[in-house]
Formats: C-alpha cells, sequence, structure tokens
C-alpha cells in the first residue's frame, strides 16, 4: 500500500508544475483582473467573469472574483479578448476588447462596474490594463521579464539577482516573491522558498500562485494538515483552478482523510478537467482505503474513459484487472 501511495505523489506532482514554468511559454500571458464600483471601491462579493475571444461571445475560460474584486486567468494565448461581469446586484459589464501582449508575462484589468439601478451601463466602462500590476515601475517589470527569461533557459541562478532587485526596486511585487520561491524549490534551497512564498502572501494573502506552491512545499516535508489548509484556502480564491483541487485531494489522501479527498475529486470531475483524470486513480485509493471496493473499480473505469493510453493507463488498466479478478 505505501508503494502505491508513493505512486500516486509521483504521478501527481509531475503534472501539477510550479506557477512560474507556465509563464514561461512566450505563446501565452497571466491576466490580473480586479473589478471595482463606479465609486473606486473594490467589489467585495463573488462575480462571475467570462473572458470571450476579440469581439466575439464564445467564451474561452471563467473565473470569479474573490473578496477583495480579484481574480486571475493563466496561460491565456496571446491575442485580443474581452471579458463579462456579471453578478447578483450589478448591471452586466463588458471590459472591451484588450491585448494580451507578447511582451509582458502578466498584465493587468481593471473593470468598473455599476450597481444595479445606479444608470445605464455601457459597453467597455473603466477598462485598463497595465503591465504586470498597475503601480510596478518600469525598471521592476524588466527585472522581472528578464528574470522570466532566465527561467525559461532553466538559468536558476542567474535568475535570483534580476528578481531581487525587481523587488529592491517594488518591494510589494508579489509575483517576483513567488518566482524567487520557485528559484529555489528547483535548487533545493527549502527555508529560502519558504521564506520568499511567505513574504509573497505576506503582501497579498489570497495569492493563489503563492498558496499553491508553499503547500507544495508542505507536502514534499510532509506537513499534509498545513498543505491542505493552503490549499483549501487558495481552491477558495480560485474555484475553478482543476490543478489545485487535483494536489488539495492527493493531499488529503495522504493525510488518510479519505471522505475528504474523495469530495475533493468530485468537485473537479464536475469542473473541466483535461489532463486531470489522475483525480479519479486518487478517489479510487480512498475508496479502497475505505474497503468500498465497487466505488473504486468505479473510479478506476472513469480513469480509464478519461484517460485510456499512456504509462498511467496501462498502470491503472492492470491495478484495476487485478482488482475486478480479487472481487469475485
Amino acid at each position: 500500500m505505501g508503494c502505491r501511495k508513493l505512486l500516486v505523489l509521483v504521478l501527481l506532482v509531475s503534472l501539477l508544475s510550479l506557477r512560474s514554468q507556465s509563464q514561461h511559454h512566450i505563446s501565452s500571458g497571466n491576466l490580473r483582473v480586479r473589478v471595482v464600483f463606479s465609486d473606486d471601491r473594490a467589489l467585495n462579493f463573488r462575480a462571475r467573469l467570462q473572458l470571450m475571444n476579440g469581439a466575439s461571445n464564445n467564451t474561452v475560460d471563467e473565473a470569479y472574483t474573490d473578496e477583495h474584486g480579484e481574480a486571475e486567468f493563466s496561460r491565456i494565448a496571446i491575442g485580443s479578448y474581452h471579458i463579462v461581469v456579471s453578478g447578483e446586484g450589478i448591471q452586466d459589464t463588458d471590459s472591451g476588447v484588450f491585448d494580451v501582449d507578447e511582451r509582458k508575462t502578466t498584465q493587468s484589468i481593471m473593470i468598473s462596474v455599476r450597481r444595479k439601478g445606479e444608470g445605464e451601463q455601457h459597453q467597455g466602462l473603466g477598462a485598463t490594463v497595465a503591465a504586470a500590476d498597475l503601480h510596478i515601475p518600469d525598471e521592476a517589470s524588466t527585472e522581472f521579464n528578464q528574470a522570466t527569461a532566465l527561467m525559461s533557459k532553466e538559468s536558476w541562478k542567474d535568475a535570483i539577482p534580476k528578481l531581487q532587485r525587481a523587488v529592491a526596486i517594488y518591494p510589494k511585487y508579489v509575483d517576483a516573491y513567488t518566482d524567487l520561491g520557485v528559484v529555489y524549490s528547483r535548487l533545493g534551497q527549502w527555508d529560502l522558498e519558504r521564506e520568499s512564498l511567505n513574504k509573497a502572501l505576506s503582501i497579498n494573502d489570497h495569492f493563489a500562485p503563492a498558496l499553491l506552491n508553499l503547500g507544495m512545499l508542505e507536502i514534499r516535508q510532509k506537513h499534509y494538515a498545513d498543505a491542505e489548509g493552503l490549499l483549501q484556502k487558495a481552491s477558495a480564491g480560485d474555484p475553478a483552478n482543476v490543478q489545485i483541487l487535483a494536489l488539495l485531494s492527493q493531499t488529503q489522501l495522504l493525510d488518510k482523510r479519505f471522505d475528504a479527498a474523495v469530495a475533493s475529486c468530485e468537485k473537479a470531475h464536475s469542473l473541466p478537467h483535461t489532463g486531470f483524470a489522475i483525480v479519479h486513480y486518487i478517489a479510487a485509493r480512498a475508496f479502497l482505503h475505505e474497503n468500498r471496493i465497487q466505488d473504486a473499480i468505479a473510479q478506476f473505469k472513469t480513469m480509464l474513459q478519461e484517460e485510456p493510453t499512456g504509462a498511467r493507463a496501462d498502470a491503472v488498466r492492470n491495478e484495476l484487472n487485478v482488482l475486478q479478478a480479487s472481487a469475485h
């Protein structure tokens, strides 16, 4: 059983890449969204954000704002988009068309919305885009982007001084501190990784990428309860992020919280989860720990439906055959 548990960890962590690795493709970028009322007060409840291609109504992704009126879209293909904001008590608002720029790894957009009854809403009201953050100096952004380029070449040590200069110029640079954590992780310097991620979270305690990476660090150090708390918080801020849910379910399995692991897997399954059929393997392992053999068999079969080929599928198919034979 212990070997099987280790297999879950190895298989899943191989799928769950660190945040900054996803930034290293110049064909995509990250987009932060901040929604405010027309009086510039932050939206303090969940609103739905639909990211749409160009001027069309084809939704390519969606997210929900957190309690600060913020949300993030990751790995967006370079191109033109617009965002439609909707929610209880506010008028539907279209940001107007903006570009995800290949020259910037992270951009921000602010969208101003009106309360219902406040007056007629117009498309494109208050939408603005800026590099990385609305307040980050260009010099700091340049250092950050140079570090990103070095990280894409796995030049981890060379990226450190760039990121350190970025945070020296702009001490509230959450992305730079998070990427420092990634670099230190790659170098096996876990104490420095923890320090950098905690610094990022001291600036923005609901920043999902830093919470996710710190959660992965806690898993590596077998602090499963601490990891679960961090990943629960990350998931609350980004409820449609299947990567976080998959890692959360794995953590709960390793901590022997089997019902919780199954619940997280079910939530992941309810969302688009291409590439994360592994959640069904995790659910199956949890069911086996509870001696729910038929439920485990059903989960193995679902995984094979979603991922019918490859090394993982072959391993699961072999295990399923053994399990079915023993169940008779």
